[in-house]
């Protein structure tokens, strides 16, 4: 199987991270609720996870991370955690995904107002359009790191300058770049980042976090067990005890902890070349195919290493299956939970094929498949 479908989960995933998991499933006990050798052990990996996190995303304090179970559970608590009430606004951009967009949603029939900033014809955010729309009732602007559809980078150190000077929370969803792209919460004035484990950062799935602000005061969505306060009838107002409620998955922070240490190894930037390189090649190798129709803004190879396609009529469910029964090689079909991206370029019935890049994959890999997708062109 050649695997192109590295921006749902990354896999293979580094040797580490299984070794730490199956250590983790047989030495670990549940931390922060015993004082014996196994709950230490635990306590001990996930608090340095907090620091490994802390360290990549640029936060002084690694309390102010909270594990969850994926972005959209993240999203999920800071969208919905920040009281919002009617007649406040929010304003965010067509290229989100559900886990954005839903929980706006019923933000939006309890009486919040949303404003979309719309993509053009390459799916790019017109970036003066936020000046027009902020208003007084502006409490936050929610944005995409890079879009999971067509791989653009929005400008967040851009945008987190507009939202801090005009006193809005900035929040950002960092599910595509995280591990890949250089990210500080600090530099690029985000209050909140939401992130998943089994994307960029080639952690294992069911593990997530958070990162919020000391100056914000989010609610807690779960309430229950925290290992502290065991008395009191209100669950810890305290970061990060606040945001989790119940055992961690601690397995998962372990696998999670693998990673992030392969990551720092390996070197970011070092992955973020050679995967944006393989995209590059890709890119090149299929952009004068006859009938291929490609999705985004190539202008530049800052990008995430994402080239999304259709070929000629065919189904996008189509020819994902002829890749993978016929060629083995996996990719991602439809709609990619991203409904106004798909809006804006007019594709909502076909869905668009998206192949994804992870420096695990070979040169040999890409220009086998550009040759694959040459052929069946030419058959058409």
């Amino acid at each position: 199987m050649i695997y192109f479908d590295n921006a749902a989960t990354t896999l293979p995933k580094p040797k580490s991270v299984g070794e730490a998991m199956v250590e983790a499933l047989n030495t670990f006990g549940n931390p922060s609720r015993g004082g014996h050798e196994y709950s230490l052990r635990s306590s001990r990996i996930l608090y340095e996870t907090r620091e490994l996190l802390a360290k990549l995303i640029g936060v002084e304090d690694p309390l102010n991370i909270a594990f969850t179970g994926n972005s959209t559970m993240s999203l999920n608590i800071a969208i919905r955690g920040l009281g919002l009430k009617d007649g406040d606004e929010i304003i965010t951009t067509t290229l989100e995904h559900n886990s954005v967009l839903r929980p706006i949603y019923k933000l939006k029939k309890n009486g919040v107002k949303v404003k979309f900033i719309g993509s053009d014809n390459v799916g790019n955010i017109n970036y003066d359009e936020f000046e027009s729309k902020i208003t007084k009732n502006t409490k936050v602007i929610i944005t995409t790191h890079a879009s999971n559809l067509t791989g653009n980078l929005v400008d967040i150190d851009k945008v987190g300058k507009m939202a801090h000077e005009n006193n809005i929370i900035f929040i950002v969803d960092g599910s595509q770049s995280l591990g890949v792209f250089p990210v500080d919460v600090v530099k690029n004035n985000i209050d909140i980042l939401c992130f998943t484990g089994h994307k960029g950062l080639m952690g294992p799935s069911g593990v997530g976090g958070i990162y919020v602000s000391p100056k914000l005061n989010i609610k807690s969505c779960f309430v229950g067990g925290s290992g502290s306060h065991s008395f009191s009838k209100e669950h810890p107002q305290t970061m990060p005890d606040k945001l989790e409620a119940g055992t961690p998955n601690i397995h998962g922070i372990a696998g999670l902890n693998a990673s992030l240490k392969y990551i720092f190894n390996f070197g970011m930037d070092k992955i973020r070349e050679k995967e944006l390189n393989l995209a590059k090649v890709f890119y090149e190798g299929i952009r004068e195919i006859s009938k291929i129709k490609i999705y985004g803004d190539f202008s530049t190879f800052y990008r995430s290493p994402i080239v999304t396609i259709n070929l000629g009529d065919i189904p996008s469910s189509d020819l994902s299956e002829v890749l993978s029964y016929d060629y083995g090689i996996a990719t991602r079909s439809g709609i990619h939970c991203a409904p106004l991206m798909h809006n804006d370029f007019k594709t909502n019935e076909n869905g668009m094929v998206r192949f994804s890049f992870s420096h695990y994959n070979t040169m040999e890999e890409i220009l086998k498949t550009i040759e694959i997708l040459k052929g069946l062109s030419e058959s058409l």
